[in-house]
Parts: C-alpha cells; structure tokens; sequence
C-alpha cells in the first residue's frame, strides 16, 4: 500500500498540476466530503496528473473534451484488463468534474465559452419548446434532448441545422444505428417519441417534415396489455416492519417509503417537497412541482404525518437555509436530494426488507391497488394519483377482483 501511496505522490509531484493539488483537497473539504472521498478523489487527480504529463498535454487547455479524452482511454485499459468496477467511471467523472473547477477558480483555465454550436443552440431552442408549450417533465426532455443532440450531430456536425437536408433515409439509418442502445419495446418508443416530437417541433417552425414522421413508426406494441406490478399484503407489512425496526434504517428512509406508498407520490414529487408544502395545522400536502405542473392538495396520512415529522424533528439539519424537506446525506451536504436519491433509498428500503425489488413506482401502483380494493372508483383513484386522462388509470381497472368477478362469463362448456 505504502509502495502505491509513493507511486501517486510521484506523479503528482512529476505533474504540472502540482501546485493545485493542495487547492483541490482544500475545495473538497471546504465542501464537507468525507476523508474517504477526499482520498478517492485524490488518488483520481494523481491519475489524471500522470496522464497529462505523459501526454505532454499544456494544463492551459483542460476541459471537458480533455477530460473526456481522458476517461475514454483509462477506461479503455482498465476493461481491457478487467479491472474496472461498476462505479469507478462516475467517481473519476465526479473528482474530475471538480478539478476544472478548481481550475477555473484559480484562473488556469477559462470558463466555457458563451458562444454556442448551431447544434447547441438547436436543442435550446427545441428544449423551450417541451418545457413551454408541450410541458414535459424534465427527465423526459433530458431524455429527448439526448437522442437529438446523437441525430443532428451525425448530420450537421459543427455547421448550420437545415431540416430539408434530412431525407427518410437518413431517419431510418439513425434509428437502425441505435438498435444497440433502444432494444426494448418501451426503449425503442422512448426513441421513436423523441423523433417525431423534435419534426412536429420544427413543423411549428415552417419546416415541410411529414415525410419524416411516415418513417417514425412506434413498434407493435398493445395499450394495457400487462398487469401493473404491486406488493401483496405480506410484502406491505415486511416493508413496513423492516424500516420501523431495522436498526440500519433511517428516519428519511422511513418518511419516503410512506410519501410514496400512502399518497403515491413520484420520486420526482417526494425530491421536490418543501418544508412550505406541508400544511401541519389542516393535516395536508400541497404538491407544486409536479410531473403534470398542477398544483394538488393532497390529505396527509397519520402515519405519513408521523414519519415526516419523526425525520425533521431529529435526523434533518438545524437552521438551513434550504426549504427542501429531504436533504443529502453526503457531500454537497445542505443540498436537496434529487429523483435518483429518492429511487436508490426506497431501493435500499427493498433491499432491507428482503424484498426482490428495485423500482420506486412499485409503491404507487401499489397504492392504487389499495384503493380498488377498498372500493375506490377509477375516477376516484385517477384524482388521487393525479392523472391527466382516465385512460393511464383504465389499467388497474385488472386489478380489481371484486368487480372482474361479476362481468366474467362462464367457461366454454359450463353452465356457471
């Protein structure tokens, strides 16, 4: 260890970005990372040192395209030699992230230019049109965006977007091309939505693209045609047992498993509720940011209630400035948890309750099954879960047993 731990100082003392290494343990620090992640994130900086001195790379040119070229061929290496672990590249992205900032800081390097690529300012433009006119949910433009910048960089590169320069040829061969990262039905949809909502973007524009929607075909695919997946009774009552007792559970693990599985709330609503948002005196939720952009009330369960009043009471911060409700356990600390924080804790919760599950919508299908079962309407569960159309709720309609029993015929043969 000790013959490592000399090896990663040499290259750093080899390195033009010696000086900065004080400046960037100081950052991280500064910014309440743990010793273990400082450590971490210094060893990357020492590899990333090494690389730069060995490529004879001026440190007056780091950027993101640098940092890039770096990780591309590291990484290369180390599968090569099956040394790669499954989150090793997003700890090197995340220590490297912060280098350019520290370098920035410093005034080594410059911040990114404000002139954009035609392409960039391209999907700025088409991005404004999802979020103002369409009103998609910020994943789902993320999502969007992703798979456009991949079509208009092929074509266009670096130079002007001009949309009849597209043929339906070209269409079929981006779609055919990406056959490796959509193979799914639902993946494959997620492309082919994608697509057809930038042409009927550019169609908005003046742009003549029905000849590019025709070739834009969603794959077979037959509405409501699976049972929506939810935990049974048993399964319910182990979650529950598992994050009241187990004594590695904690109080912000217990207050958003019931925010999801009592009011049915998406992992997107439970990251973005606020202190504001929890009206205590009329036992209420106001739900602001939300995946349809309404604002909803929602009746707040004791036992939710009690949850999220047990985590801000003891295991929350004092006195921040931050109004979010739920906040990071690690570094940035004082910051609000985002979506995935939500889906990788009620995943954990899964883990502890020793359930074989992993998706954080399983607690909200679960909740409209409790309701069908205590008699709820469709209508009624659609308010609840906040619907735009009863056809997205139609689907737990095969849930319902009660009702599914008096409409079914007799089998062939029988009389009853």
């Amino acid at each position: 260890m000790m013959k490592y731990h000399t090896k990663l100082t040499h290259w750093l003392h080899e390195s033009p970005l010696a000086p900065y290494a004080d400046a960037f343990s100081e950052y991280l620090s500064l910014n309440n990372y743990s010793a273990s992640t400082v450590s971490h994130y210094n060893r990357c900086f020492a590899h990333f040192s090494y690389w730069i001195n060995t490529n004879d790379i001026d440190i007056h040119k780091i950027n993101e395209g640098v940092i890039k070229h770096f990780l591309d061929e590291y990484f290369s290496c180390c599968i090569s030699k099956h040394k790669i672990c499954s989150d090793e590249y997003h700890n090197f992205h995340a220590a490297l992230n912060h280098i350019l900032i520290v370098l920035r800081v410093n005034s080594i390097i410059s911040f990114p230019s404000a002139i954009k690529s035609p392409v960039d300012k391209e999907l700025k433009s088409f991005d404004d049109y999802m979020n103002d006119v369409r009103g998609l949910a910020p994943r789902t433009r993320h999502e969007y965006l992703r798979i456009i910048q991949r079509l208009l960089f092929e074509r266009f590169s670096n130079h002007s977007v001009v949309i009849s320069m597209f043929k339906p040829d070209d269409v079929r061969q981006f779609i055919f091309n990406q056959k490796n990262l959509y193979t799914t039905q639902s993946s494959t949809g997620l492309l082919i939505s994608a697509l057809r909502g930038y042409f009927r973007f550019r169609k908005t524009c003046g742009d003549q693209v029905n000849h590019l929607v025709g070739v834009t075909n969603f794959p077979a695919n037959w509405q409501l045609s699976s049972l929506p997946k939810t935990l049974n009774h048993d399964e319910i009552e182990c979650l529950l047992k598992a994050i009241e007792h187990d004594s590695q559970s904690d109080l912000r693990m217990k207050a958003m498993v019931h925010c999801a599985l009592d009011l049915g709330l998406r992992s997107c609503e439970v990251a973005n509720l606020g202190l504001d948002d929890i009206d205590w005196s009329n036992a209420a939720i106001i739900l602001k940011k939300t995946k349809s952009r309404r604002v909803d009330t929602l009746p707040l369960p004791e036992a939710t209630g009690h949850a999220l009043a047990d985590y801000l009471k003891f295991e929350r911060p004092k006195n921040l400035r931050n109004r979010a409700v739920f906040i990071r356990h690690y570094a940035p600390f004082e910051k609000p948890v985002d979506p995935n924080i939500v889906r990788q804790t009620i995943h954990k919760a899964y883990a502890l309750a020793g359930l074989p599950y992993s998706r954080s919508y399983l607690l909200r299908h679960t909740m409209a099954s409790r309701l069908l079962e205590t008699g709820s309407s469709l209508k009624e569960i659609a308010d609840v879960l906040r619907h735009r159309s009863l056809n997205t709720t139609m689907i737990y309609a095969k849930l319902d047993s009660r009702n599914l029993v008096e409409v079914a015929l007799p089998w062939p043969g029988r009389t009853s």
